[in-house]
């Protein structure tokens, strides 16, 4: 007996009626433009879904702060937050720009400010326009009578250099007057919510409360973004389902804390997928701990990847690449896979503005003849090496047609130089055609 999905499934294929749906529909959201110079970097709206990171240098340090940001930049970061935290920090933040427009990196600065951020908004006012985007956490603008109007002079400093602001929520410093608050209303329900739930909330609460308060303050819908980070995956899951449908707003999304090596990498896939996939979240930013004297870029990576895997954007020309298994014993198809991986994202600094549309491009590198031959075909560009106990011959494959045989000790160099000359070749021409048009 067929069940309910089956017989769905089953009635659609009889009609004319797609079996499955098309392509994922984004929450509708206000789009919020950040810019610097000529960068502009649309948040929300029609824009595709952003990815964005933080640097972990002093900000005092201008030169080393500049050259992390370049780095980040290069690796695809569309946005970098950097801390601002005391006077020194504030006060380096325009030569931190400046060191950045010198090396044509214009990627939009975002400024994260806690505790002190009035302050110094209000005493060094070229940090407030030197940055793209102010970072406002309402659990720690001030206690009491002060909090309305310290988070008041943040979001007023925002409205004057014209600048957009995030409203980032955490549980980890939630504000503690509106908790308790809360907690009381709950108590005196005929039935108390549980603790988690009431956290929950708070959370949703305090992000679309102070964007209110910083709309009636003068600061337009589309200058706000918000999040409510956790460290929970199923945390952050039920706590941007249920903003998503509370606000227009445009939204970031991270789990805050999410770890280190694979950890963080689950955690974080796991967690923004899932709401990817329901149309939530307009911009991204994975949380990684690096390891130790790891590369910062490790999270702009993830979150590329994120991405690209669901569909959503490409960044990158993507490497196919089998496991491994019994037939093949050898670690050539490892190496080359690695290989030719690790020199496409090399090369994607340069090739992203010669070579239009490259990083669409899908490279197979198979390791035996059971698929590698049929998965090579499916590929712009593949090769299937042997496996144990088959003939050493490496067949190549361009957009589907075998084109030569590699053979002997050099394979994966001649490789590298066939992937070469086909993006050369193919991704080019759109470049001259262009300016033949002209």
């Amino acid at each position: 007996m067929q069940s309910e999905a089956q017989s769905l499934i089953s009635s659609k294929i009889c009609s004319t009626e797609p079996v499955f749906g098309g392509p994922l529909k984004r929450r509708p959201s206000h789009g919020v433009d950040v810019r610097w110079g000529g960068q502009l970097v649309t948040i929300g709206g029609d824009a595709p879904v952003r990815v964005q990171s933080m640097t972990n240098t002093d900000t005092a340090d201008a030169i080393g702060t500049a050259i992390q940001v370049k780095e980040l930049a290069q690796a695809g970061s569309e946005l970098v937050r950097i801390t601002v935290n005391t006077p020194e920090a504030a006060a380096a933040v325009p030569h931190v720009r400046e060191q950045l427009d010198r090396m044509g990196v214009s990627v939009p600065l975002v400024g994260d400010f806690h505790y002190n951020g009035h302050l110094l908004l209000r005493d060094f006012p070229a940090c407030a326009e030197a940055l793209s985007k102010y970072r406002i956490n309402p659990g720690n603008v001030g206690q009491g009578a002060k909090r309305d109007t310290q988070f008041a002079q943040m979001i007023e400093a925002a409205a004057r250099y014209d600048k957009a602001v995030r409203i980032g929520v955490n549980w980890g410093s939630l504000d503690q007057d509106l908790l308790a608050r809360m907690m009381d209303e709950n108590a005196a329900r005929a039935t108390p919510w549980d603790a988690q739930s009431v956290m929950y909330e708070a959370l949703i609460q305090s992000a679309i409360g102070s964007a209110e308060r910083a709309v009636e303050l003068g600061l337009g819908r589309d200058k706000i973004i918000l999040s409510c980070k956790v460290s929970g995956v199923q945390d952050l899951i039920a706590v941007y389902r249920e903003l998503a449908k509370r606000c227009s707003f445009a939204l970031h999304l991270g789990l805050t804390e999410a770890g280190m090596g694979s950890k963080g990498i689950v955690a974080s896939t796991a967690a923004l997928s899932v709401l990817l996939q329901e149309g939530i979240g307009d911009t991204i930013r994975i949380s990684l701990t690096p390891e130790p004297g790891g590369a910062r870029t490790g999270e702009v990576v993830v979150g590329q990847e994120i991405l690209q895997t669901m569909g959503l954007r490409s960044f990158t020309p993507m490497v196919i690449a089998c496991p491994g298994c019994g037939r093949t014993t050898s670690t050539l198809f490892q190496e080359l896979a690695s290989q030719i991986q690790t020199y496409l994202r090399n090369e994607m600094p340069v090739w992203r503005d010669q070579y239009p549309g490259v990083e669409k491009m899908h490279v197979a590198v198979m390791g035996c003849i059971v698929n590698g031959p049929g998965e090579s075909k499916q590929a712009n560009i593949g090769i299937s090496l042997p496996g144990s106990g088959e003939n050493p011959a490496a067949p190549v494959f361009i957009d589907g047609v075998k084109v030569k045989t590699l053979r002997g000790e050099h394979i994966a160099q001649e490789f590298q130089q066939i992937v070469s000359e086909y993006v050369a070749r193919t991704y080019g021409k759109r470049e001259e055609t262009a300016a033949a048009s002209l």
